[in-house]
């Protein structure tokens, strides 16, 4: 909890709406690829549910919950509760304008998005073959009346509720009230038709089953239906019972089912519901007064879109980029002689694969330790260390399972991990183990140690934008070392010299970082702050990244997602500068840079500075030695800060206004940087 915060402090969550409504911002730009903009007009949604299923809800709880000891923390939550609703209320109207001028836009391409309204006959006959082949049996209608609550229904899907007519024993029209479920899992949300003179033809598949009424209702007497989409999400918070005597993995399996039944909290629905129907889908959800109901539009669950059929329209696709590759002789062998990093997707994640690999047939490695937070759903990465386990090798894996939205598929690795030998730890006990590290141990010559800024998943690696660094220094593999044993015994008393450790003194570290370059910049040394991170809000670190402004230190970030400085009315003569970038891959690593007065130090690691990362987690932050690697990380966050094609200003305002650079790069700082890994191979 903040308290007595006397600096301006932009509320995390509404942060968070500023960050997605960038995305929106880029969905809208005409120069981005029609299929593209698609797509991130289906990630403004996906990230819009997550954000009410996770952080709204704890902003309800805390309203809900609060006695006379947090008071003042409900009041906040409240607030930030109203701004939420009215930003989101704002930023819907702009939402369902860009889809419309997207789909408007794809008509003029020949791809056309066509409801049940204007089907022709031909199309329709489709359709009854479609339903006949697909459909049938997938969807069975609940009558309201049967149902006290929507206590079984997923919040991962979409529902169609139906008001029907039928006659009445005495002549006289009588509705009925029912709902279902769109079989979206099993056949896709969009349906294409066959093609018709030189254009392509898709459906939503709620429009497939508009079209398909009668015979869902076959047998019910019913001869008209109107059908009005809607969704709702739920809480998403996964209680663990701490007072059961059951192993974690019990604990978590019981979790993750109460998940599954946890309070509705927000709901969206076509407005043109009539009133009598709207009654009765918000009567079974049990909504509370400070819970949302949205008036959206005939659509719901745009996240659907980044799946939508690009009907072999390459064109309307951003360029590809193929990942660069290279395979040398022993990857081992490389990394012995240089520190090797790889800034994916732009390098192939195939060089971090083919590491384990080696590792696990090479007879000179004795163990292999790494920490585990999302995996692929085929991951390489498992194979290789159950590989390494059966060869003989000693390999230790911390799996999280608390891993939000991952815990299952965690689960399961672990088991498969454990049925192969390998000795899997589930992290410590109140501590998020979201470290990224890997150890790995020599019988003879140096051992080698990798950090990195994101996951080790394949899936990842071709979407988010990661720095790895891989290392043969002693001292920071002696040290990626220890940090294994505190992770099993947390309570063993252990200090790290190289490595910033949370919750044990990284943030002490990054203050006193920050309080060096104050001191500097008195004396007349060199001194800056260049930061890039996904978010800012830990109290601590915003005052003092406010006060080396202050002192007159050029400060200069590049933050993706939640951001809680305020720069817009600060002294024009204090340097401090926040941009955000949205593009064709989600930003994602992390990287510190300070002056030191000149002899300037590098970091890289898995932490944001928001107290979960730097209280409440065990992270890492690595000193980034080798003069080449340096160049390479400040080279990204140089990028970013001339990037005036992507880049936005996050001042805490919202506005979201172009980034502006005195030394702007010609186009996005991604293609850039692709652009020059591609011109000089791999790096170092």
């Amino acid at each position: 909890m903040k308290k007595n915060i006397s600096f301006p402090y932009v509320e995390r969550d509404v942060s968070w709406m500023y960050f997605n409504r960038r995305v929106l911002q880029e969905a809208c730009k005409e120069n981005v690829p029609l299929l593209e903009r698609l797509s991130f007009l289906g990630i403004y949604s996906n990230n819009l549910d997550e954000f009410f299923r996770v952080r709204v809800a704890s902003q309800n709880r805390i309203i809900e919950w609060a006695g006379k000891q947090n008071v003042k923390e409900a009041k906040v939550a409240k607030s930030v509760v109203r701004q939420i609703a009215k930003l989101n209320s704002v930023y819907l109207k702009d939402y369902e304008a860009a889809i419309s001028g997207v789909y408007d836009a794809l008509r003029k391409e020949n791809i056309c998005l066509i409801s049940d309204r204007e089907v022709t006959e031909d199309q329709l006959e489709f359709i009854r073959e479609y339903y006949a082949d697909r459909l049938d049996g997938l969807i069975v209608p609940i009558w309201f009346s049967a149902v006290k609550h929507l206590d079984y229904e997923s919040d991962q899907s979409i529902y169609l509720a139906v008001r029907s007519t039928r006659k009445g024993a005495s002549g006289n029209t009588v509705y009925d009230y029912s709902y279902f479920e769109l079989p979206v899992q099993s056949c896709g949300r969009f349906v294409r038709l066959p093609d018709k003179d030189g254009k392509s033809y898709i459906m939503y598949l709620d429009d497939v089953v508009r079209c398909s009424m009668p015979r869902i209702f076959a047998g019910s007497g019913c001869d008209s239906f109107e059908s009005y989409a809607f969704k709702f999400t739920r809480d998403a918070e996964m209680e663990i019972d701490d007072n059961q005597r059951s192993g974690i993995i019990q604990k978590v399996s019981k979790g993750l089912k109460n998940r599954k039944k946890g309070e509705p909290l927000r709901v969206v629905y076509d407005g043109n519901m009539p009133q009598d129907l709207l009654r009765r889908v918000l009567g079974k959800l049990d909504l509370g007064r400070n819970d949302a109901v949205v008036e959206g539009g005939r659509y719901q669950n745009h996240k659907d879109l980044m799946k939508f059929p690009d009907c072999g329209r390459a064109d309307l696709k951003y360029p590809p980029m193929p990942q660069i590759r290279t395979c040398p002789e022993s990857i081992i062998g490389s990394v012995m002689q240089q520190d090797r990093f790889l800034h994916v997707p732009y390098h192939s994640f195939s060089y971090f694969l083919g590491l384990l690999h080696e590792a696990a047939v090479d007879r000179n490695v004795k163990s292999i330790k790494i920490t585990l937070y999302r995996l692929a759903k085929d991951s390489r990465v498992i194979k290789a260390l159950a590989s390494a386990a059966r060869n003989g090798k000693k390999v230790v894996a911390v799996v999280e399972l608390l891993a939000r939205f991952d815990e299952e598929s965690n689960m399961v690795w672990a088991q498969k991990l454990q049925d192969a030998g390998v000795k899997v730890i589930f992290g410590v006990e109140g501590l998020k183990v979201h470290s990224k590290v890997v150890h790995i141990g020599m019988k003879k010559g140096a051992d080698i140690a990798c950090v990195s800024t994101g996951n080790f998943h394949e899936g990842n690696a071709r979407a988010y934008t990661d720095c790895i660094m891989m290392t043969a220094s002693k001292r920071i593999a002696d040290e990626v070392d220890t940090l294994f044993d505190f992770i099993e015994k947390p309570y063993l008393p252990v200090r790290f010299k190289e490595l910033l450790v949370s919750p044990n003194d990284m943030k002490k570290k990054f203050v006193s970082l920050i309080d060096a370059e104050i001191k500097n910049h008195k004396a007349g040394k060199p001194a800056y702050i260049k930061v890039k991170i996904n978010h800012i809000t830990e109290p601590v670190m915003v005052e003092k990244l406010y006060q080396a402004a202050a002192a007159g230190v050029p400060v200069d970030l590049l933050v993706r997602g939640n951001c809680s400085l305020s720069t817009k009315k600060l002294p024009e003569k204090q340097h401090l500068k926040i941009c955000g970038i949205i593009d064709r891959y989600l930003e994602h690593s992390r990287i510190f840079i300070f002056a030191a007065g000149g002899a300037e130090k590098v970091f890289i690691g898995s932490a944001d500075w928001m107290p979960r990362n730097l209280d409440n987690r065990i992270e890492v932050v690595a000193p980034v030695y080798d003069p080449t690697l340096k160049i390479e990380m400040k080279r990204i966050v140089d990028y970013g800060l001339r990037d005036v094609c992507q880049g936005r200003i996050v001042d805490g305002s919202g506005e979201n206004l172009p980034w502006q650079s005195d030394d702007p790069l010609p186009c996005g700082s991604q293609k850039a940087l692709y652009e020059y890994y591609k011109s000089t191979g791999y790096g170092k």
